[in-house]
């Protein structure tokens, strides 16, 4: 809460104090909305600045027409937290940052039992402003300085020399337009505390942000305020607790999944029901290398069968074209596989490619008495044999479509991120910390 400037609070709505004057500079009337309080006051005229303190209205500063048209008037009641409160100041403050002019408005409102309170806003951005009289319990230095207020950290987001370019009503300072200050700005959204420093004197306020709306609704403005364009300093990430909801629920999908895969390895019978060594002649041709293994058993319900084939050798490759044939019905499941394995050195250092074992799977396959027939082919003719062992295995658990199905879930949660660290980027690509492409660097180095 801003603190009162003076006075005790009285129960009942507040009826501010209004004098007429004359301005001392062209003579144009002026009223006083908060005498007694105003230290300065900008003639809407001739845009001089008045001693608001003086009965006169010495004049502090001459100038020009304003030309100057607020967004809500000056002389708007609103309400705020349960207060009325009445815009009688508005200001436009410049800061320049490469070469670049940044302006936004600030609003002094105003009630005479609480005080003033102050408004800021910069491309339709608003801010709700409350002046502090406690400065922030900890600081901290470094490339990103840091401060904490109640517990709270904020970091720092600008530092810039901010001066008045312009301003219309009433002021509790001594204003002169083209006045500076020293300002730094750090941030913990919704929030933005800002320290302004000037003739060893240094005063914090506390900014919360706050849609258009809400400030529409406050003062009963008849129109819209313009809608915010970009990202503010301070302004809320829409996006911040979307990953979170959907990293909730993806950690519910992969429990389910560690648990269908727990309980697939403990059901699996993994059975080994065949094993053989053979050795493949390239000299005897391809139709002569073909031959049909014992039967088998495969028992239980139906369910997968694995063919693993491990073939010890180097810088050398075959391709296996295997049918799985019922000894009674003479149901055929065809499957293929190459294996090839090949290495070598080369300026990088040693390097491997493919494998010497493999692995094939056909699904489904009912109980009975089953056979394999083995078609080898192919290979480096300076190879001319080639030993290999055939296992077969039932009811063989298959882990990668768990893997499969494990990035499956977290694909999402990964794209989940991405709106979130877009909207950070842009926010902090207004800062003095904003990344630094290495385009950037490399243009700065050139």
């Amino acid at each position: 809460m801003t603190a009162p400037m003076g006075g005790s609070p009285v129960a009942g709505s507040p009826v501010p104090r209004v004098s007429s004057l004359s301005c001392a500079s062209c003579g144009a009337g002026i009223e006083l909305h908060a005498q007694g309080w105003a230290v300065t006051v900008v003639c809407a005229a001739c845009g001089a600045q008045l001693d608001a303190t003086d009965e006169n209205l010495r004049v502090l500063q001459y100038g020009e027409r304003v030309q100057l048209t607020p967004r809500i008037p000056l002389g708007t009641r609103g309400t705020w937290k349960g207060a009325p409160w009445e815009v009688i100041g508005c200001q436009v403050v410049t800061i320049t940052v490469d070469e670049v002019d940044y302006s936004w408005t600030e609003y002094v409102c105003f009630n005479p039992y609480r005080g003033f309170l102050y408004l800021s806003e910069y491309q339709g951005h608003w801010n709700v402003i409350e002046k502090l009289r406690r400065r922030p319990e900890r600081q901290t230095e470094g490339a990103r300085p840091t401060v904490e207020l109640e517990g709270r950290t904020f970091k720092h987001f600008q530092t810039a020399v901010a001066r008045t370019t312009a301003a219309l009503g009433e002021f509790p300072w001594e204003l002169r337009v083209g006045d500076s200050v020293l300002s730094r700005d750090f941030v913990s959204p919704p929030y933005i505390l800002s320290a302004e420093s000037s003739d060893n004197e240094e005063t914090w306020s506390l900014g919360t942000y706050t849609p258009p709306d809400v400030i529409r609704k406050m003062f009963g403005l008849d129109k819209g305020l313009i809608a915010p364009v970009g990202v503010f300093a301070n302004q809320p990430n829409p996006h911040e607790h979307t990953a979170g909801r959907v990293f909730k629920r993806m950690g519910l999908a992969v429990l389910a999944l560690m648990m269908m895969f727990l309980l697939n390895v403990a059901l699996a019978g993994n059975r080994t029901v065949f094993t053989q060594g053979y050795s493949y002649h390239r000299s005897m041709g391809d139709s002569v290398a073909a031959f049909v293994t014992p039967a088998f058993e495969l028992d239980g319900r139906p369910s997968s069968v694995a063919i693993d084939i491990d073939v010890p050798f180097q810088n050398d490759w075959i391709f296996f074209t295997f049918s799985l044939i019922n000894e009674a019905t003479g149901e055929t499941r065809e499957v293929t596989r190459q294996v090839s394995y090949y290495t070598g050195t080369d300026s990088d250092g040693r390097w491997t490619e493919g494998s010497t074992s493999e692995t094939v799977r056909i699904a489904g396959v009912p109980a009975g008495r089953w056979f394999l027939r083995v078609q080898p082919e192919g290979g480096e003719p300076a190879n001319p044999v080639a030993s290999y062992t055939l296992r077969v295995r039932r009811d063989a658990p298959h882990y990668a479509l768990y893997g499969l199905a494990l990035v499956a879930l977290l694909l999402p949660a990964t794209f989940a991120l991405l709106p979130s660290a877009s909207f950070e980027s842009r926010r902090w690509a207004e800062s003095d910390h904003a990344p630094v492409s290495s385009s950037s660097s490399d243009d700065e180095e050139d």
